[in-house]
């Protein structure tokens, strides 16, 4: 997504000379990868769009994923992206050396040999693509056919098999949906429960999508009050663990699970912790999925995975055909593995060996003209990726302006700036509901969130202009 706008975006401002690696072969990034049933976006369609590409076509409120792809490819087939992409070529190692001059150009290298320099370098390199695998004793051993949520194999059959799925994010949650009813038994291995909120996924009306096609302003207006819609009733309200739009969060949660859950399973798919400290997971019927006759909940710990299915604590076996690893994502890689060296010799895998950070989640020091979307610390899980990353674009392409127009030849964060952001950062973390006393993908190390955790209107604040003090300005 976040590649795709960058290359509409630079053809916008002029720009010709420049390549877009793809490590795979075809776009669509997370909705190239993710294909399993049931997998979908939990932000509303018409919100989840480029502001510059709105689509009258949306199926319905939350979109499936692979009508997500096919927006995707076309907005990219009409924008000529396809031209200025070279698939399969993942970039291995990027080197920022200086030339007699003192000019410093960024010399880059991909899987298949390419050798490339370029003055200037956008990661656009995404958050939830490299899988996180549990670490489970036995896990290899499995007979049957085993993969993670993001590799579906969709050539298992999985009518009357018995299928086992382990993770409770929204993943397994689309899943669990897609699958109760559908396979002979499913298995929902549980280790920590999950608050669910009901949110319906009406279809779109044919008289809504009829009035879109022939008036796109009033999809622009849609997206407009959409995006006002979900920061001041979600994404402002999670940053605030004491605001009352939290609390009726986790109310309507609350509800969710005491009326549709008979008392004995209740009680095991009730949370110990605040609603929204972990990423709030949406759905319509999860919980009638968890009530069909031939699906089950496991909470007792797994100990080990045999040949023959799981193996838990209590001693039980339970017997699978397949086995599906819903366990997330490496959430701190970032343009890692891909070795990244900055002005004077210095790694960023160093740089970053306690964990990831960026001023403003786009520049890091010593490591000038290299931009990052959706990169550390940014604002991800509570936001739409898309309008975070068009704000992030728009404020890199003025950075970019300097040095092209400008008089700067290198651009990077100064480290003092870096360090005010993340001492501010790092307060305002605290006062966030993530920081209410569960884990989530959203803590590090030290059990920081890492998100942004401020309101989405002082991001755009941010994101507005560039305060050029805060950078090291090299002429």
């Amino acid at each position: 997504m976040a590649g795709i706008l960058s290359a509409i975006k630079l053809q916008e401002a002029g720009f010709t000379d420049f390549s877009v690696y793809e490590k795979s072969d075809a776009l669509g990034g997370t909705w190239r990868e993710n294909t399993y049933p049931g997998v979908a976006c939990d932000v509303p369609s018409h919100l989840y769009s480029y502001s510059f590409a709105p689509n009258p076509e949306w199926s319905h409120l939350f979109s499936p994923g692979q009508e997500i792809r096919a927006y995707f490819e076309e907005v990219a087939q009409r924008h000529g992206v396809p031209g200025f992409v070279r698939f399969g070529e993942e970039v291995t190692r990027l080197e920022h050396r200086q030339d007699g001059h003192g000019v410093g150009r960024w010399h880059l290298k991909t899987s298949a040999g390419t050798r490339d320099v370029a003055d200037v370098v956008i990661a656009a390199t995404g958050v939830l693509h490299h899988p996180r695998y549990p670490d489970i004793d036995g896990l290899d051993s499995f007979a049957g056919a085993s993969f993670h949520s993001a590799r579906w194999d969709h050539s298992v059959d999985l009518e009357g098999a018995r299928v086992g799925v382990i993770g409770t994010g929204s993943s397994a949650v689309q899943i669990v949906s897609a699958l109760a009813g559908a396979v002979g038994e499913l298995r929902l291995f549980q280790r920590t429960p999950q608050w669910v909120l009901k949110v319906e996924n009406p279809p779109i009306d044919e008289v809504d999508k009829e009035r879109y096609r022939e008036d796109p302003s009033a999809m622009v207006t849609l997206h407009e009050d959409l995006s006002r819609s979900f920061s001041d009733n979600f994404a402002n309200a999670v940053v605030d663990s004491e605001s009352v739009s939290v609390k009726i969060l986790a109310e309507l949660c609350k509800i969710n699970l005491d009326s549709v859950v008979d008392p004995e399973l209740r009680e095991k798919l009730r949370p110990s912790y605040r609603a929204a400290c972990k990423r709030l997971v949406i759905s319509p019927d999860f919980y009638e999925a968890m009530q069909h006759p031939a699906t089950h909940l496991v909470t007792e710990k797994i100990l080990m995975i045999e040949p023959a299915g799981i193996r838990t604590v209590d001693g039980a076996m339970h017997e699978l055909d397949v086995l599906v690893l819903a366990t997330g994502f490496r959430v701190d890689r970032f343009l890692r593995p891909m070795e990244v060296i900055g002005r004077g010799g210095v790694s960023l895998e160093d740089v970053w060996a306690k964990r990831p950070s960026a001023y403003h989640s786009i520049s890091v020091p010593d490591f000038p003209n290299l931009f990052m979307l959706n990169g550390p610390n940014g604002p991800v899980g509570n936001f739409s990726l898309i309008e975070v990353a068009e704000l992030q674009l728009a404020y890199i392409m003025q950075l970019v302006d300097q040095i092209t127009a400008g008089p700067y030849r290198e651009i990077s964060a100064r480290a003092r700036a870096l360090d005010v952001f993340e001492r501010e950062r790092v307060e305002a973390a605290a006062k966030t509901i993530w920081a209410s006393g569960c884990n989530s993908w959203y803590l590090d190390d030290d059990g920081i969130p890492s998100a942004w955790p401020w309101t989405f209107d002082r991001f755009r604040e941010v994101m507005a202009s560039p305060d050029l003090s805060c950078y090291e300005l090299v002429g």
